[in-house]
């Protein structure tokens, strides 16, 4: 017997922790781009925890979305008064919470509905978990290309806007307008110095419309830099009926994550802020060390394992912590190559942050995929892996590991496992990735002539030396074999 999500539902589930405070009292303080589970496992779990406790109802959250992907969430989290169950998983325990903290969610490709949303004074954060590919940024450079053709159409039809930042600044002109604060614009994906990278979207889009309109952007508008982190999966059938199994509960679009989550922002919110500290969120003066620690260690951890485990058939990330080779090629890149590069980071040691990371890996319960760690590469490793990799080579040291992560990655865009399976398209530049990996497979430095992800690393000798030779051996003995000779120094 499972009960269906919905407010009227709340008082019969005993299964789960419900909202303590009456939602009907929410009043909306924050438009968030990009309603997905991470968003639902991370800021919006922690609004829900600050209004369980009486405080910040005036926070509460509208959805907002530019995909025609986003629709389909929308849709279902309509039927069930925009609830999400949450459950925190663990290898020895498991618990479950609804989350009331959204109280709407506007229509994708209302332009007008979202303007004027973001136009309302109440609006005093804009908050975006649009992901790391979803910035315009150029890979190489990590500089903000306005040259895109959706930015290229926000600029032409500042009216009739289809990005984010394209309703991000019409709402701000709106604003300005009318002589209403702007909002801080709020920045919760896994780049660094997102809220930098944030501003130089919206500021420069602003500046192919009104070279003045960005001046005034840069000199007005709040960017916060934050550093976000919880392992967040996709959800499929499988959490679902885990859910329902489990809790009792039918939720149409459950998350469920690890217990561990973590958020640390710098303090500029000139147009007021929840009391988020409350709740667990470290306010810093820079979150540049932190967001160095887990966008190098974790992330770049993730596309350690993710490749390698990818090409021998591992589905699940548990199950390559499970794996020796897997977990020992992890522990090898991560202790020789990337945390000697990582700056230090207040009051943390860095070995245990990286043994946390682990333990978190091997979660079994958490049902992460190898496959949804391997996606987007292309804009992942400039981010994750290559910044290291460059480190190491400017510095005069090796970098075989990262280099063979970077092999690794190669090879899977080859679009075949060990055993033949193929691999669908997982980025979406996959046509053009895997093109790059069949040249590459007699010509390795075909990989490395994609100037545009591999920028100044694809010109360092030493580097294109240990790509080539990683590269060319995987192809003579495969993955398992040099995965050994590398451990074993030999590569």
């Amino acid at each position: 017997m499972t009960i269906k999500l919905s407010a009227a539902a709340l008082p019969g589930i005993a299964t789960a922790t419900v909202p303590a405070y009456d939602r009907a009292a929410l009043t909306p303080g924050i438009v968030h781009f990009g309603v997905g589970n991470f968003h639902r496992a991370h800021q919006a779990v922690y609004l829900d925890a600050l209004f369980n406790r009486g405080e910040g109802h005036d926070w509460a959250l509208i959805g907002a979305g530019v995909r025609e992907a986003d629709e389909a969430m929308r849709q279902k989290l309509r039927q069930q008064d925009w609830l999400t169950t949450v459950v925190e998983q663990e290898a020895d325990a498991s618990s479950a919470r609804i989350t009331g903290a959204m109280i709407d969610y506007l229509q994708p490709g209302d332009s007008a509905a979202v303007i004027s949303q973001l136009a309302d004074p109440a609006i005093r954060i804009v908050s975006l978990t649009i992901t790391e590919g979803g910035y315009y940024i150029d890979p190489a450079s990590q500089k903000f290309d306005p040259t895109h053709p959706d930015i290229a159409h926000d600029a032409a039809h500042f009216d009739e806007p289809k990005t984010a930042f394209g309703l991000i600044l019409a709402g701000l002109v709106k604003r300005r307008e009318a002589g209403v604060t702007p909002f801080t614009v709020m920045s919760c994906d896994n780049i660094p110095g997102n809220g930098h990278v944030t501003e130089n979207a919206v500021a420069g889009l602003a500046a192919l419309i009104d070279p003045a309109l960005a001046e005034w952007v840069k000199s007005s508008v709040a960017f916060p830099n934050g550093m976000v982190d919880r392992i967040t999966p996709a959800t499929s059938e499988r959490e679902k009926t885990l859910l329902a199994d489990n809790f009792g509960i039918d939720d149409a679009w459950p998350v469920l994550c690890e217990s561990f989550k973590q958020w640390v922002l710098e303090d500029n919110f000139p147009a007021g802020r929840p009391a988020l500290e409350k709740v667990g969120v470290q306010f810093v003066p820079d979150v540049a060390p932190y967001e160095h620690m887990k966008i190098r260690i974790l992330n770049g951890g993730h596309a350690t394992i993710a490749y390698p485990a990818g090409l021998m058939d591992i589905h699940f990330v548990h199950e390559a912590m499970e794996n020796p080779l897997v977990a020992a090629f992890l522990r090898k890149v991560e202790q020789d190559e990337i945390l000697p590069v990582v700056p230090p980071v207040p009051d943390t040691d860095l070995g245990e942050y990286l043994a946390l990371c682990e333990r978190r890996f091997a979660n079994p319960k958490i049902g992460d995929t190898i496959r949804r760690l391997a996606l987007d590469g292309s804009n992942r490793q400039p981010k994750f892996i290559i910044p290291s990799a460059l480190d190491r080579v400017s510095a005069g040291q090796s970098a075989v590991g990262l280099a063979l992560v970077s092999a690794l990655w190669c090879r899977y865009c080859f679009g075949t496992t060990e055993s033949g399976a193929e691999i669908e398209p997982n980025d979406p530049n996959w046509d053009r990735l895997t093109r790059q990996a069949k040249l590459a497979k007699d010509d390795p430095k075909a990989w490395l002539s994609m100037v545009d992800i591999y920028g100044d690393l694809a010109r360092q000798p030493s580097f294109v030396v240990a790509f080539s030779n990683a590269l060319t051996t995987l192809w003579a003995i495969g993955t398992k074999a040099t995965l050994e000779r590398y451990l074993a120094e030999e590569l």
